[in-house]
């Protein structure tokens, strides 16, 4: 039976990366990033939950689209 040898690489170090790195993650923003969201948690009854999923389901769309567009309507586009 023949062995096999593996060879393993030096310990990585916990050397931070460099400033110069920070910087270039930092600002590498080239302008058209999307605007951050937030989470908006609503009750509703199952009825009117099941009316919706099943409506969006037809469409092919998803809840929150369908829900983002309504509230776009009535606040508009800020």
């Amino acid at each position: 039976m023949s062995t096999k040898k593996v060879s393993i690489g030096t310990k990585p170090t916990n050397k931070p990366a460099p400033p110069a790195a920070d910087v270039w993650v930092e600002s590498r923003s080239n302008g058209t990033e999307p605007e951050p969201m937030k989470r908006l948690t609503i009750d509703i009854t199952e009825g009117l939950h099941r009316v919706i999923k099943a409506q969006c389901a037809m469409r092919g769309t998803k809840i929150a689209d369908e829900v983002r567009e309504l509230l776009l309507q009535k606040y508009g586009n800020t």
